[in-house]
């Protein structure tokens, strides 16, 4: 991702998939796959169908990558 996305502090804050594919590097398209999958950072839809707006808190993302680290 290029662009520059403003991150905020609160762990409450609600974070777009845009958003979060900044702060963790993954692609847009890569944290849908994991939502589908159900292996990702955990998330709040909206609405039903394809187009509801997805959310995470910033708090269980770094949970989710704290959650991933394997000790060498």
């Amino acid at each position: 991702m290029s662009e520059s996305v403003a991150l905020p502090a609160d762990p409450e804050a609600l974070l777009t998939p845009e958003q979060v594919s900044a702060l963790t590097q993954f692609e847009v398209q890569t944290l849908a796959n994991m939502r589908w999958r159900k292996t990702g950072p955990i998330y709040l839809k909206f609405g039903n169908g394809r187009s509801a707006p997805i959310r995470y808190r910033r708090r269980d993302v770094f949970a989710w990558l704290d959650a991933q680290v394997i000790a060498a």
